[in-house]
């Protein structure tokens, strides 16, 4: 990387590239919070049109160097093929990207707002919104289902570069080691403790990475905070959200998309536990200051609007529900592992999150009524008509990818 950004030169570097102009005045440039992965900028450029400008700072060690050549390949892929373009929520956003120096710019929305923050300003979960965001993700999904033409080109790596054509996220906790007793805070070495003793839990990861069936193109990192939604949402007739931040997705599979958005909103519940050492797991629960009862619509709503998009996904795949608890449930353990990598954080119910986790995997179609609070038979009633195909047994002589008591670190 030779060309570092900051707020001081941002300006140059877009008029150096032709996205604006000394003619358009004084321009504002807004610093966003630092991440992990990357350095962003917000610049105000003419009138209301802004520009997010966001630098790669990650090294190939730390797993995360090219990730913006991720987001401007899945640009170049909804310009080569329309029929994903037409999608409005994962409309083409980036209008330049420096590979050279890991610089990607989009356009940013001025008139919509963080997902997530908006939940929890607000404190109201539509159900509207939830079933938008499931009708967009089926679209995308239903799209690109077994297309040879889309996993070809998200194929593509960056020159001189060797590009997996498919990465499996259903991985679970590396083992203890000496390094990580001073990274990370002293009680989260507990959750670590407690994952290494279910070994359950490990063999349902396992098992969940053996079904593993990339068939579609998939976001990857599909959490609230990457969900914007209008602010004018209520007054719409479509388009009430924009999926963003594209930089982790690859061809994959649609029931991990699915799982990871339904655990975002479970977050939600899940740290706003009254957590006490009086009380039960389901006590704690109960007095949840976001109940669960608030969000169940929401869940509901989502699953069955992603469902009746993309009906032929039951045909495939009959277990198709239950795949999306599993991943779920992993989705939680790895929120968990963010927490206390990314931001040294864990508290008390970070372990009630990993009891639920472990029943979500380990008890998949018990843990169906208790997510959404009706039956599987009563979520699927609305999508008539479906045709289900015979599927083959898997063979009874293939040989286990994991002995009992070996954890799975991935593939």
């Amino acid at each position: 990387m030779s060309l570092p950004l900051s707020s001081q030169n941002v300006i140059q570097y877009l008029q150096a590239v032709g996205m604006c102009s000394l003619e358009d005045g004084k321009l504002e440039v807004l610093n966003l919070p630092v991440n992990r992965k990357n350095y962003n900028l917000v610049v105000d450029v003419v009138g209301n049109h802004k520009l997010l400008v966001k630098q790669e700072h990650g090294t190939e060690n730390e797993g995360i160097i090219h990730e913006l050549f991720n987001e401007w390949l899945f640009h170049q892929l909804l310009q080569k093929f329309p029929v994903l373009g037409n999608i409005s929520a994962i409309a083409p956003l980036v209008v330049h990207f420096d590979e050279e120096n890991s610089i990607l710019v989009r356009n940013y929305f001025s008139e919509y707002l963080d997902l997530g923050q908006y939940y929890k300003n607000s404190n109201i979960f539509p159900t509207d919104i939830a079933a938008a965001i499931g009708t967009t993700l089926a679209a995308l999904h239903r799209t690109t289902f077994q297309g040879k033409e889309y996993r070809d080109f998200m194929a593509t790596a960056p020159q001189g570069q060797f590009r997996y054509h498919f990465y499996n996220p259903a991985q679970g906790i590396g083992s203890l080691d000496p390094a990580i007793f001073g990274n990370i805070p002293t009680g989260a070495l507990k959750f670590h403790v407690l994952y290494q003793r279910y070994e359950s839990l490990e063999a349902a990861i396992a098992d969940l990475a053996y079904e593993w069936n990339a068939c579609c193109l998939t976001h990857n990192d599909l959490k609230l905070n990457n969900i914007l939604i209008h602010s004018r949402w209520n007054q719409l007739d479509n388009c009430l959200v924009q999926l963003i931040d594209w930089e982790a997705c690859t061809w994959g599979d649609p029931a991990f998309d699915v799982g990871t958005i339904l655990a975002s909103y479970l977050e939600i519940w899940l740290e706003s536990l009254i957590v006490d050492p009086t009380l039960e797991l389901a006590e704690s629960l109960q007095l949840a200051m976001t109940p669960l009862e608030e969000i169940q619509p929401s869940l509901v709503a989502l699953l069955q609007g992603y469902l009746q998009a993309f009906p032929m996904i039951l045909t495939y795949h009959p277990n198709f529900l239950v795949r999306v608890i599993k991943f779920t449930g992993l989705a939680l353990i790895h929120q968990i592992q963010d927490k206390i990598n990314k931001y040294k954080l864990f508290t008390d119910s970070h372990l009630y999150m990993l009891e639920v986790a472990k029943n979500f995997l380990t008890m998949p179609e018990q843990s169906v009524l208790s997510i959404f609070g009706i039956s599987e038979e009563e979520i699927l009633s609305p999508i008539a008509k479906i045709q289900q195909i015979p599927q083959p047994e898997k063979e009874k002589q293939l040989v286990r990818l994991y002995y009992e008591n070996t954890r799975l670190r991935g593939c």
